[in-house]
């Protein structure tokens, strides 16, 4: 069994128990066999390795784990983002768009777009990535999308139930019907998890309780696209379902707070359904940034994403969005690196990513930098000098 010793490290992230919620520990070391993290202590008490990497005193910390992204596209919405920039209010209906060039892109032109960006989010520190189909909209192309998807992650999504598709425009519960059934059987195969965009102009919160119900039916996890666009229903939906996560949490009443703080842990640590802040969305459509402390003051888990796609955030920057819920989300820089590692696994149900113990996945991220705190104190700086990944560098 092969070994690789990471030594020397300056500051490490553990995100494992310790006095403070990183588990920081200093002048340390990591042991990997395999694609498992098998011990970490200090580097004076290294044991052999049959591989040794000497970081030279920088800082390492567990791979980010995007846990909400829509890779599966074709097509570009740039001119959508400059009317915005220009003053126009994001609405939602450029998905449609998307839709028409998915549909007519070929397999391969589908997978030369996800294998981009998910090798250019590996770059920056992202080790594991959720991806969602939605860019489909018929039975064919979500099916395709989520196959597509599965050659590069474990962690799928269903979203057929993103936007009402054009042709289906006048008759939206009949659309319903054909997500919960056809195209639900032909997606399954291929999906971990199901999603519905439940927003004004996209999907009720009757269609979304309809939708989410066939999913879990079908052994699929359940996530909600809520809150984004304005106040609704989503957040509680989501709490009702037992959804692993609500995504964006925009536009949260006291009582939705409340909800998601009352599905506490039994242990006390967090809730069982994490709040996923995408802040990359706030910046590319101007609208208001989710307020992360009112959340992470009740208790509840947050979890930081990209939201990566064509339209509203096409950015792959786990570093990036960091950066923005910091200065704009009133995270601290401690809290916005857990929600983006932990947290991250946390709305993914995974307690093997996203923290540097034995046993977990061997995900690291080294820095050119002395500590995590670089990643908000230089925005848009390029940290990561390097990413190993299940125990093997990239």
């Amino acid at each position: 069994m092969s070994s690789l010793l990471v030594d020397n490290i300056g500051e490490l992230v553990t995100n494992g128990v310790g006095a403070d919620p990183l588990g920081i520990r200093r002048r340390a070391a990591v042991l990997v066999e395999e694609d498992r993290v098998v011990w970490v202590g200090p580097s004076a008490y290294a044991p052999a390795a049959d591989h040794r990497i000497d970081v030279g005193g920088a800082a390492v910390l567990p791979g980010f784990v995007d846990s909400h992204a829509h890779l599966v596209f074709a097509g570009d919405r740039a001119a959508e983002f400059a009317a915005r920039m220009a003053g126009e209010p994001y609405t939602g209906g450029g998905i449609r768009t998307t839709v028409g060039a998915t549909r007519a892109a070929t397999d391969g032109e589908l997978r030369a777009t996800v294998r981009r960006l998910r090798g250019e989010a590996l770059r920056q520190g992202t080790t594991t990535m959720e991806i969602k189909s939605g860019y489909g909209l018929n039975v064919a192309d979500e099916a395709r999308s989520l196959r597509i998807a599965a050659e590069t992650s474990s962690e799928t999504t269903f979203l057929g139930a993103h936007v009402v598709p054009a042709e289906y425009a006048d008759r939206p519960d009949d659309y319903v019907g054909l997500v919960c059934g056809p195209m639900l059987a032909a997606a399954a195969p291929h999906a971990k998890w199901i999603d519905v965009f439940c927003e004004r102009g996209a999907f009720d919160v009757d269609h979304a309780r309809a939708i989410l119900a066939c999913g879990q039916a079908a052994g699929l996890g359940v996530r909600l696209h809520a809150n984004q666009l304005g106040p609704g229903p989503g957040v509680q939906l989501g709490v009702e379902l037992g959804a692993a996560s609500v995504d964006h949490c925009t536009h949260l009443s006291d009582a939705d707070v409340d909800a998601l703080a009352g599905t506490a842990h039994t242990d006390g640590f967090g809730t069982t359904t994490v709040a996923t802040l995408l802040p990359g969305a706030e910046f590319s459509t101007r609208s208001p940034y989710p307020d992360a402390r009112r959340l992470l003051d009740a208790g509840v888990t947050v979890a930081l994403a990209t939201d990566c796609n064509p339209g509203s955030s096409y950015t792959s920057s786990m570093p990036f969005c960091i950066a923005l819920a910091v200065r704009e989300m009133r995270m601290t820089p401690a809290e916005a690196v857990w929600a983006a590692t932990a947290g991250g696994a946390r709305a993914l149900r995974r307690d093997d990513l996203g923290v540097l113990t034995p046993g977990a996945r061997a995900d690291l991220v080294v820095l050119d930098a002395p500590s995590y705190l670089h990643l908000a104190y230089r925005p848009g700086v390029p940290l990561i000098r390097q990413v190993i990944r299940n125990g093997v560098p990239q």
